[in-house]
Order: structure tokens, then C-alpha cells, then sequence
């Protein structure tokens, strides 16, 4: 098989994404800035009180996947969808732009997956998501050559809430590493680490994970402290290369005792912030695997996150690797 630069793995979205006031987050007792999982109820009354709004393929490891190709890097995706409309349009619009994706469909119920964003006039994003068809991901969706090939199997902190993706994850870890192969993940969301921070903390110092990557928040809620920089001292301790993103304060990568600091680039407005983390590990893995340095990863991240945040959709609607050519970071 052609070797795949980052295979992601993760929860198979259609993110459907409105602009709202503060009071109806409040109204709806809808927890900001956070991912909240819903039942198939509670997705039904929300979608009857949004606004108009935009449909999308998402899910944070699928709008990885798409970055990294938008590069033009050589990207791969396992993510369960249900054989349904919602599943078609996900699996073409994932094709399409140009990520390889070839995981079975379900068959039966439930269905595919969605995710309510709502955004609010600071540009935050609150997501509301049913998993649907997601929880069904498995060991048996695995495909084994795919991940040997792979230079990079990256996958969301937010698999640790289906159980049985827990098991394709650490099968994928030991077909990688048996193949000189790098495993990543991102903590996704300070709630998800709530949740799992034990079980994170283990993927990490195990040597299971050897790339991670988080925002100060979800750095600090892992150690549970206050002082991001106690947090970045003891990531750094406990897996080999981390990546912490800051918001308008840029990203900090560390790996051993290296500390690199990148910049985030100027923006015009902020728009949605829907993706920007997922769009930082795209830009960094894209470099990573093709030999970047780390200043060089972290600036490919930053670009690629300051461009989504100024549209709205969790996928830039520019072609990645043309604006990194013009910065001088083809």
C-alpha cells in the first residue's frame, strides 16, 4: 500500500452549524464552549428551535483528515456512519476532498451521527451531539495495512466515549508501533478529560500515545491546576512530543526539554471557532510527516487554524497548500 502521511480516527459527524444569542444558550440549558452529548430526544427539540443553518461533514478527526489532504498531504479516516442519507453525503464529502475512506456502514439503526453547533457572537462554539451510528466503531473496522502504512494514526480524546472504539484504538497503537509507525490523539474538550484524564494520562506515559495535542484548558484540567505553565512542564515530561494551542497567544510545542513558541496569525475577524483545534493538528501533522522542523509544524498549524476561524464550517473553504506556499511554508 502507498504510505499514508496521518490516518485519523474518529467520531463520523454531520455538523449542523447556527448562529445564536447567549440567551439561548441559557434558555436551553445548552453548556458553552463545551461538547455536550445528547440523546436522540434531546436532538430532535434542538434542531426544531435552531436557525437557519449549515450543513457539513465534521467530527474533529475527519476535519484533520481533510486539512492534512487540503495540503496536499496523503490522508486516511475510519469512522463509523449508518447506511442513510446523512451517511452518503458524509462518506462523498470526505472523498472528495481527497481522504481516503473505505469503513463499512452500518446496516441497521441507529443513525448517523450529528452534531448541533451552536455559535455565539464571540465566535465560540457550543456543540450538542448525538453519536448515532458512531458507538458502533470497532476492532472490526480496523484495516490493518492501512494503519502499518500510515506515518502518523492520529484520533479525538472523544473515542473514549463509545467503549468499543477503545479497543480499535489500542489494536491500530500495536499495529503502528510494530511498524516503526507514531501514535496521536488530541484531548478534544476540557469535559472529555474530566471524564477519562486517568485513562489519558496512562495512554501517555505507557508510551501508547507518542504525539499529543491540547488547548491550555483542557492542558490545565489534565493535571488539574491553574498554572498552564505547570501543566506544560509536566506534559512535556509525560509524552514524548506535545502541542498546546493558546488562542490569539499562539501554541507552544514541546518535546523534551525543546520548548518552541509560534505565533497565531492575524486575522481580519473572528468568525467560528469550530475547528481550530482540528485544523492546528492538521497543519502540524502535515508538516511533521513530511520533515518539517517544529517551528515550521506549529506555523503550518497556526495558518491553517486562523484561516477556519474566519469562516464559518470547520473546513477552510481556501486550499491549504497554496496559502502555505504564499507564507513560505510549502
Amino acid at each position: 500500500m502507498t504510505t499514508i502521511d496521518v490516518l485519523c480516527i474518529g467520531n463520523a459527524i454531520v455538523d449542523i452549524i447556527a448562529r445564536c444569542e447567549e440567551e439561548f444558550l441559557t434558555d436551553n440549558g445548552i453548556i458553552k464552549g463545551a461538547m455536550n452529548l445528547i440523546d436522540a430526544e434531546r436532538a430532535e427539540l434542538l434542531y426544531d428551535r435552531m436557525g437557519p443553518a449549515l450543513e457539513a461533514s465534521g467530527g474533529s478527526a475527519g476535519n484533520t483528515a481533510a486539512g492534512v489532504a487540503s495540503f496536499g498531504g496523503a490522508a486516511a479516516f475510519f469512522g463509523k456512519v449508518a447506511k442513510d442519507q446523512l451517511g452518503d453525503i458524509y462518506a462523498h464529502d470526505i472523498r472528495a476532498q481527497g481522504v481516503r475512506f473505505a469503513t463499512a456502514p452500518l446496516a441497521g439503526p441507529p443513525p448517523t451521527a450529528r452534531s448541533m453547533i451552536f455559535v455565539t457572537p464571540d465566535g465560540e462554539r457550543s456543540m450538542n451531539t448525538y453519536l448515532g451510528a458512531c458507538v458502533e466503531l470497532g476492532p472490526e473496522d480496523v484495516e490493518e495495512a492501512v494503519v502499518a502504512a500510515s506515518k502518523v494514526t492520529y484520533f479525538e480524546g472523544y473515542l473514549w466515549d463509545p467503549p468499543r472504539a477503545k479497543e480499535a484504538i489500542r489494536q491500530c497503537a500495536s499495529i503502528a508501533h510494530a511498524n516503526g509507525r507514531e501514535m496521536s490523539m488530541t484531548l478534544s474538550d476540557p469535559f472529555c478529560v474530566d471524564r477519562y484524564r486517568e485513562e489519558f494520562l496512562d495512554l501517555m506515559r505507557s508510551g501508547t500515545v507518542d504525539i499529543v495535542f491540547a488547548n491550555a484548558s483542557e492542558a490545565k484540567s489534565l493535571y488539574q491546576t491553574d498554572d498552564l505553565e505547570e501543566a506544560l512542564a509536566r506534559i512535556a515530561k509525560d509524552c514524548r512530543l506535545a502541542a498546546v494551542t493558546r488562542s490569539e497567544l499562539g501554541s507552544i510545542v514541546l518535546r523534551g526539554d525543546e520548548r518552541v513558541e509560534i505565533d497565531a496569525i492575524e486575522i481580519r475577524e473572528l468568525v467560528d471557532t469550530t475547528g481550530a483545534g482540528d485544523l492546528y493538528a492538521a497543519g502540524f501533522l502535515y508538516g511533521y510527516t513530511n520533515g518539517k522542523t517544529l517551528d515550521e509544524c506549529g506555523r503550518l498549524g497556526s495558518l491553517a487554524a486562523g484561516l477556519v476561524i474566519q469562516q464559518v464550517g470547520p473546513r477552510p473553504m481556501q486550499q491549504l497548500s497554496k496559502e502555505a506556499e504564499k507564507v513560505g511554508l510549502a
